[in-house]
């Protein structure tokens, strides 16, 4: 077994079975996905710490356990359609997509967009689709979504994706009315019906665009 593999093996155990998270899922695709290749070179060491990394352009790879907790919120099976907001470095994409979903996840910086992509090719990770485009408009011509990750905070929802989620359909945004302080938001859409939870307190880089900051 390679060092990599020992320190996702021990990412799993300690970070997130230890914090209740229980969808064998989730836990099967981050002890599979090789998160070390989401971040630059220097940082391969720390990429299974229990804490975000920088990835360049004011932007982060989220900490393992909020990765894991926002897939588990997610409550997707496989063979959905997902629809990420914040493509980043490529990585919580990845993740859905070992879960066995088909993901659509949009970028608004053109350097993470070209770089992303590329890796994501290099990785074989066919059933993900990346667009260049403002995230809070979502991405119209592909809607429906059975499922939406948002993965930057906002003060609020925004319209555009409520529109795009299918009915029933589930979404998982970082809500807050100051930025870098959020909430974790299940929305759920039922019968025309919209209804929203909050789940822990989190601090995510922000949701730019039309709809957001």
């Amino acid at each position: 077994m390679d060092t990599f593999q020992i320190s996702r093996d021990r990412m799993v155990r300690e970070q997130l079975v230890s914090r209740k998270i229980t969808d064998t899922r989730v836990l099967a695709a981050m002890r599979k996905t090789p998160r070390h290749l989401f971040v630059e070179e220097a940082l391969y060491g720390k990429a299974y710490e229990d804490y975000p990394l920088p990835i360049g352009f004011g932007q982060t790879i989220s900490q393992p356990y909020v990765v894991a907790l926002m897939s588990q919120l997610l409550e997707a099976a496989p063979g959905m359609r997902v629809l990420e907001i914040g493509a980043g470095s490529g990585y919580q994409a990845a993740v859905l997509a070992e879960m066995g979903m088909e993901v659509y996840s949009v970028e608004r910086l053109r350097e993470l967009y070209s770089r992303t992509s590329d890796l994501l090719m290099r990785l074989r990770y066919r059933k993900i689709r990346l667009k260049l485009s403002d995230g809070t408009e979502g991405w119209p011509e592909a809607a429906p979504f059975d499922r939406i990750m948002v993965t930057a905070g906002g003060p609020k929802v925004p319209q555009p994706l409520l529109d795009q989620l299918a009915d029933p359909g589930l979404m998982v945004i970082p809500v807050g009315r100051e930025r870098r302080e959020q909430r974790l938001v299940v929305v759920r859409k039922e019968n025309d019906v919209i209804s929203q939870k909050d789940h822990e307190r989190v601090a995510f880089v922000d949701l730019v665009g039309n709809h957001g900051w």
